[in-house]
């Protein structure tokens, strides 16, 4: 009721003892808290915070649009609902290196378990969009520099993504980009890589042989990437799966779906079958223990009380 009873400390001591368990961690990507509260109760390990969620949820494109309040703000509400670790996207960190290190520190304060940052210029895409540029390796590594300096939670997990692999050419020379900068992100202090837009199961291999740190992969629909199942990422050493957009993208979905019967038949009915029943969604929000609460609270007899 109101809150997670695990502490941001515990949630992130789980995040790290995750990573390093032999076992993936899935993170479907949360939308609203209500759909966290419903990630953890289907059993999965953790959820994650998208960028592009976050600004899409606010009619924007994912092109660095986004404040770090706005992000630190959504980071609390949705960690707040869920005994699980959450990963926040923290996009570039919101400027120069001491604007990463202010980024942690708010993260921190917001709950969440880990957050990462990627060596994209300002203004960036979506990873999985041509057009792309990443920074030079020295300013991106700064950035992981700060963000590790800047952590005052040792659990609190910094994690380092490169979009480097999009931007310098096909085949082996990309992939050799991508794994010599993840290198120097280690280096640098990053708990764990996040390598955007890998081509195929080869690169993820690549990409495991390279690092001694946990690695992540990015399954998003209509991406770069195709959409490989979680025991094939096991398979070559992925230690972490995010879904970033896939929630967003099934509600919105049915949420077209659902106003053009209204448009076409004048009401909700065909929809009714589809929709979550009332009974669900209190089970979701746990409408009975509010509702004990305050019983608890309010249920009191005026008469034991002096009136002067």
């Amino acid at each position: 009721m109101l809150h997670s009873t695990v502490t941001p400390t515990e949630k992130r001591a789980a995040f790290r003892a995750g990573l390093t368990s032999g076992t993936i961690q899935r993170f479907p990507g949360a939308f609203t808290p209500l759909s966290a509260a419903l990630i953890q109760e289907k059993g999965f390990e953790g959820v994650y915070i998208s960028g592009a969620v976050m600004a899409n949820e606010l009619g924007l494109p994912d092109i660095g649009l986004t404040t770090l309040s706005e992000v630190a703000q959504r980071g609390a509400q949705i960690a707040r609902t869920t005994d699980l670790p959450a990963l926040i996207d923290g996009d570039t960190g919101f400027g120069e290196p001491m604007n990463v290190a202010r980024t942690v520190q708010v993260l921190e304060d917001a709950g969440v378990a880990g957050v990462h940052f990627e060596d994209q210029v300002n203004p960036k895409r979506c990873g999985h969009l041509d057009g792309k540029e990443v920074v030079d390796e020295q300013t991106a590594v700064n950035r992981i520099r700060a963000a590790v300096a800047a952590r005052r939670d040792p659990n609190f997990v910094i994690m380092a993504r490169t979009d480097i692999r999009g931007v310098s050419g096909s085949g082996k020379e990309g992939l050799a980009a991508a794994t010599d900068r993840a290198k120097a992100f280690v280096d640098a202090g990053a708990d764990a890589i996040f390598a955007e837009a890998m081509a195929d199961l080869s690169e993820f291999d690549a990409m495991r042989a390279a690092v001694d740190v946990p690695i992540l992969a990015n399954m998003t629909e209509f991406g770069k990437s195709d959409l490989f199942t979680v025991q094939q990422l096991q398979d070559v050493g992925v230690n972490m799966v995010i879904f970033p957009v896939s929630l967003l993208r099934i509600a919105m979905g049915a949420i077209e779906r659902g106003l053009d019967a209204l448009a076409n038949e004048g009401s909700l009915t065909s929809q009714v079958p589809t929709m979550l029943t009332r009974a669900r969604l209190y089970e979701l929000v746990d409408y009975s223990a509010y509702a004990e609460f305050d019983a608890g609270v309010f249920t009191f007899d005026l008469n034991n009380n002096r009136s002067n």
